[in-house]
């Protein structure tokens, strides 16, 4: 059987924003925003985000539900890098996001296996932007 990683939930304090910051300032393309009627759960929506060149897994942002989840937001990696958003065009990519007034937590790197940089999202988890040496795939 075959199968893939569709979806990762990640929690946002506003959906609104969420979707703001991911489809502006990282270029995310919006699947799905749906409204879903649930009792007890005003507002709750179906929400999801994935960069607008990948056919793979793509994050469904959730509006923390609860003060617990609501602890959780921005800390869904404990302070380690949480995502890894891959792309072929980075220096490209990095002048747009920062352009967009995305948080970079240091400058770029030249790693064994290739070009990297570590971002905040908008919740302040942490992202590496990496782009790989073609032979660091092998």
């Amino acid at each position: 059987m075959a199968s893939h990683l569709g979806a990762l939930t990640l929690l946002v304090a506003d959906y609104d924003a969420a979707i703001a910051f991911f489809t502006q300032a990282l270029g995310f393309t919006l699947l799905e925003d749906t409204l879903l009627d649930e009792p007890g759960k005003p507002g709750k929506r179906w929400v999801m985000v994935a960069p607008s060149t990948q056919a793979g897994c793509a994050l469904l942002l959730a509006r923390a539900a609860n003060a617990e989840q609501a602890s959780h937001i921005g800390k869904q990696g404990g302070g380690r890098v949480f995502l890894f958003l891959e792309t072929q065009d980075f220096w490209g990519d990095y002048e747009r996001m920062r352009a967009a007034g995305v948080h970079f937590c240091e400058q770029p790197r030249e790693e064994s296996y290739g070009t990297v940089v570590v971002f905040e999202d908008i919740s302040g988890n942490r992202w590496d932007l990496l782009a790989r040496h073609a032979d660091s795939r092998d």
